[in-house]
């Protein structure tokens, strides 16, 4: 098992979940943040970190449109270790729907 982010990442973006992390297997999109599955010690610590709930065990239904591209983009996005400043208007995109279509496939800056 492995855990992942999902689609309430999308603009969100809290980045809570960096910091907590002891091995470091966030990696920084445009407008998301991705779970490396293979650098993931299924320790958990992540999960409750995330203000928009956005990660969940790869189990978890709601994960199954996100594992692969978690590993997919935790591939080509640069690593993140330090929690950064969400955008400005994370709050008013937590939660909302079909966040999926605004996903960019750009990386962010670590």
């Amino acid at each position: 098992m492995t855990y992942v982010v999902t689609e309430n990442c999308i603009k969100c973006k809290y980045m809570d979940c960096v910091e907590v992390c002891p091995v470091d297997c966030f990696y920084v999109g445009a407008n998301m943040l991705v779970i490396h599955p293979d650098e993931c010690i299924d320790c958990g610590v992540c999960e409750p970190e995330c203000p928009a709930e956005a990660i969940v065990p790869d189990s978890d239904d709601k994960a199954t449109d996100w594992v692969e591209k978690n590993r997919v983009y935790a591939g080509e996005w640069p690593n993140i270790t330090r929690k950064g400043e969400p955008p400005a208007d994370a709050k008013e995109w937590d939660g909302k729907p079909g966040k999926a279509e605004m996903f960019d496939p750009a990386p962010g800056t670590a």
